[in-house]
């Protein structure tokens, strides 16, 4: 594609044929300011709504002003961004949109980090002129994990690209014209109604507090306050290395020892390590692959492969709703959260001498999803659940702020035993593919009955969205497929009904592009693929530098089969480990 010359602001440049003005204007290092545009690089998908009209520009020859984020350049234009004609115009469009929006800035949960407020404060808007238009009014609609307050919708239409073109989810579409437009589930049904799957891309991408998660932390407060209680926490691998933006970190910071130091600082009585609970996934899971894998080779066409992974929440709520006729294959094995709530309140509370009553379980996780799954009834003893409250990395960054923490001033400390004793292939959970390159690593040594001496697969590494790959495990060839974001789950299940002709035999799939790292209870990082690969190369960072790296050889884990379970796929662990999956059906 051949390139064409632009001027912007005197500043010359050339760009694709194609492009974008504001994609010129990026290129050439000139700030145009935008609410609707939402480029998701790492994917190829732009919002193409263009209908904030926050990014007007003047273009020479052009009577009207021009959406700098859906006007094509062509060669020989020159471009205005800063004219009298077009601040005034920039200034008229967020006076209008604000004209509809509450002014409940101070008790907004995006408060500090909403884009429109961001705005309002660079063009210096200390009243707004239209004072007497029609304000929007709607219900509040409030899920296990979302919350939808519409009256601050601004019809960016950037949560119903993300739901409908990026997750292929569905839930969520405008609905209504005028001041009743809306982005809304179809005929309105609350969302706990609809086919969310609960993944909080929406939130993600939202640039104002019409779509935010459900905030649980004052249940952790009154948690911590009572006497009657022990309250331990489990953290997951991916909030290590995303929690520390909260504090002025780079990206891909590990602050692993700072979190745990924190979190003993807010006062929970222990401080447990999900990896842990990830390493347990593997024996059980790990487990069923093989099982499934000999039954196949001695002849059992019967057995049901490729087998899936069952780690992410936001993926189950999805197959349970739109591939129910896939529901035998995924693996049986709970979510390491889930796996942790379990052992927690069975074996630890033993070992405490506490009735499981007295123990309240806090997650910390990047998903909010998992608020979801915290509440599902089959995760529960006599209505008291595993895992009593789940808060996402945001959450928890909020939570030390309040309570006056110096984050950056605490010295590192280590997780408590046992069940914060964990192996490299724990912590790669927090990424796309590590989930079944842990399983992998175990797998092949139980398998072969060869050691490992090179533990990294990197063939099932990276951020392609859809990707495969063969394994050599002794005399077979192991295909596997990875997939990150539904949309690209959802063309890995469509090869699955139809026949498997790539015939996989195991397949890896999270809901969030990258995988946990990328879930949208992580601090805000608005499509950047940098910062999703940051996060990754400190997955694997702190898989490299931990003394054990497959989940067999976790002591802690040794001990937890010897003493309690028995052994992978027993009948207490599968009472007390491992789910089933009923078919969802929702609008």
């Amino acid at each position: 594609m051949s390139d064409v010359k632009v001027t912007i602001d005197g500043k010359q440049v050339e760009v694709p044929k194609g492009s974008t003005v504001l994609q010129a204007a990026q290129k050439v290092g000139v700030h145009i300011p935008t609410l609707c545009h939402l480029d998701l690089h790492d994917i190829k998908m732009v919002n193409k709504a263009a209908s904030c009209r926050i990014c007007v520009v003047e273009v020479e020859g052009r009577r009207n002003l021009a959406p700098a984020c859906a006007t094509p350049v062509f060669d020989g234009m020159v471009v205005k961004t800063n004219t009298i004609r077009v601040l005034n115009a920039r200034k008229v469009v967020l006076e209008l949109l604000l004209s509809d929006h509450p002014k409940d800035c101070l008790i907004c949960p995006k408060s500090g980090q909403c884009e429109l407020q961001n705005l309002a404060e660079t063009f210096g808007l200390r009243e707004v002129r239209f004072k007497d238009g029609a304000q929007s009014t709607y219900r509040k609609d409030a899920s296990k994990s979302i919350i939808r307050d519409m009256d601050k919708c601004i019809m960016c239409r950037r949560c119903e690209t993300m739901c409908n073109e990026v997750q292929t989810v569905g839930a969520l579409s405008g609905v209504n014209r005028g001041f009743n437009a809306v982005v809304a589930p179809a005929f309105e049904v609350n969302l706990e109604d609809s086919v969310c799957t609960h993944c909080g891309q929406c939130v993600a991408v939202c640039p104002v507090g019409a779509l935010t998660e459900q905030d649980n932390t004052w249940k952790v407060v009154e948690a911590l306050a009572n006497p009657d209680k022990v309250v331990v926490v489990q953290t997951a691998p991916a909030v290590r290395v995303a929690l520390g933006e909260e504090f002025g970190y780079e990206p891909g910071t590990l602050v692993t020892g700072k979190m745990v130091a924190a979190l003993r600082r807010l006062g929970f009585d222990y401080v447990f390590d999900t990896d842990f609970a990830a390493d347990l996934t593997i024996m059980e899971e790990g487990t069923e692959l093989l099982d499934r894998i000999k039954k196949f080779l001695n002849g059992d066409r019967d057995v049901k492969l490729p087998i899936l992974t069952s780690c992410c929440p936001g993926w189950v709520n999805f197959i349970e709703s739109q591939f129910q006729d896939l529901l035998d294959v995924p693996s049986s094995a709970k979510s390491p959260q889930q796996m942790f709530g379990a052992i927690a309140k069975s074996y630890y509370a033993e070992k405490l001498g506490i009735p499981r009553d007295k123990m309240v379980v806090v997650s910390i996780m990047p998903c909010l999803a998992k608020k979801y799954e915290a509440t599902r009834e089959e995760f529960s003893v006599d209505g008291n659940p595993d895992v009593d409250i789940s808060i996402s990395t945001r959450e928890l960054a909020h939570l030390i702020k309040r309570t006056n923490i110096d984050f950056n001033e605490l010295e590192d400390e280590d997780f408590d035993r046992p069940l914060g004793e964990s192996t490299g292939a724990g912590v790669i959970f927090g990424t796309t593919g590590g989930v079944i390159e842990a399983a992998t690593r175990t797998a092949y040594e139980l398998f072969t009955g060869k050691q490992l001496d090179k533990v990294e697969f990197e063939q099932l590494r990276g951020l392609d969205g859809v990707r495969v790959a063969t394994v050599k495990m002794g005399d077979i060839d192991l295909n596997i497929g990875i997939a990150h974001g539904l949309g690209n789950a959802r063309k890995l299940l469509e090869e699955v009904k139809a026949g498997n002709p790539r015939k996989l035999h195991a397949i890896e799939i999270m809901a969030c592009p990258g995988g946990c790292i990328g879930g949208g209870g992580q601090p805000y990082h608005h499509g950047n693929l940098e910062i999703l690969k940051k996060r990754a190369e400190a997955i694997y960072r702190e898989d490299a530098g931990k003394p054990i790296r497959k989940s067999h050889e976790n002591p802690a884990i040794k001990e937890l089969y010897e003493t309690y379970l028995g052994h992978p796929m027993s009948e207490k662990a599968h009472h007390l480990l491992h789910t089933n999956y009923t078919p969802k059906d929702r609008v």
